[in-house]
């Protein structure tokens, strides 16, 4: 993961010296063992507030919500599977309001804001102080941005139309000759290309919903997502008499979802300590429990 220059140790007694000796002011009167040292030397994009981006739509099982917040870009819409994160509901609207409550900000001083999922990890000023939005960590996009330590181990899972022949797809080879798709710029279409080698080139499209809409109208054979998105898209019948056919299994280093950041951002290493106080306290498995059904798919085998 992407770590801050100032060392850990340094960090620690930083901290602690901050805490002990010299009590820093918190952004938003938390008390949270982070907050120290992130109000002493992180800069917001708005002082006082915690400006958090997410793609639009923003879909569950990561953001719900029945109704959509006065005033927000965010439409929230139960029967399609769209959500708004102000809400709180959804993995990580809540883990994001998490993490926010541990370097001390109430739920009222958090600014959610649109932001595109290719733009997210571009190069370049942010006008956000953090990205959430199943962004995997990648050493290509690290270059251009920094990552907080994951906050959810991830596997691909490919959905199709029940009684086609890609449904009886066991391993990469029975996929060879099928017409996959997967939404641009995600590790879903690096899966595809990488480990899957199908000999047709998969198609790319904008977002989810343009994925879903393909394989309905048959232009692609199945498409390649996670597995708790693939859960949700064939529970709430997206795609009409869906099935999810199985997971990938990981090759290489396992997949995670980190939060992203502008390049040099001094949040990073607090963001890490909220997410490790919560790990510790057991309240990201409990927002996982909560928001994510536990995963039982078989496995489409590498050979």
């Amino acid at each position: 993961m992407r770590k801050l220059l100032v060392g850990m140790a340094v960090f620690g007694l930083l901290a602690a010296a901050c805490a002990s000796e010299n009590p820093v002011v918190q952004p938003g009167g938390g008390s949270a063992t982070a907050t120290p040292f992130c109000a002493k030397h992180a800069t917001y994009v708005n002082q006082g507030k915690l400006t958090i981006a997410t793609d639009n739509p923003a879909f569950a099982p990561w953001f719900g919500g029945k109704a959509s917040q006065p005033g927000s870009p965010w439409k929230a819409n139960p029967n399609n599977g769209t959500g708004d994160p102000y809400s709180g509901e959804g993995f990580e609207s809540a883990v994001a309001y998490a993490v926010a409550g541990e370097l001390g900000f109430g739920h009222g001083q958090v600014t959610w804001v649109p932001v595109n999922f290719n733009q997210s990890y571009k190069p370049g000023p942010k006008d956000f102080d953090l990205f959430i939005g199943q962004v995997s960590y990648s050493s290509v996009r690290a270059q251009a941005v920094d990552f907080s330590d994951g906050y959810y181990n991830v596997q691909q899972a490919l959905v199709a139309k029940q009684g086609t022949p890609i449904t009886g797809a066991a391993t990469f080879a029975d996929l060879e000759s099928s017409k996959l798709g997967a939404q641009i710029g995600t590790t879903s279409y690096s899966y595809i290309v990488d480990n899957i080698t199908p000999d047709q080139q998969p198609s790319v499209y904008d977002n989810s919903n343009d994925v879903i809409a393909a394989l309905n109208a048959g232009q692609i054979d199945g498409f390649v997502v996670d597995a708790p998105t693939a859960y949700v898209i064939v529970l709430i019948g997206e795609v009409p008499h869906g099935t999810v056919v199985g997971q990938f299994p990981t090759i290489g280093d396992q997949e995670h979802f980190g939060m992203v950041f502008q390049k040099g951002s001094a949040l990073v290493g607090c963001v890490n300590q909220a997410i490790a106080d919560l790990r510790s306290a057991g309240t990201l498995d409990a927002i996982q429990a909560k928001w994510l059904k536990a995963l039982t798919y078989p496995t489409i085998a590498q050979s």
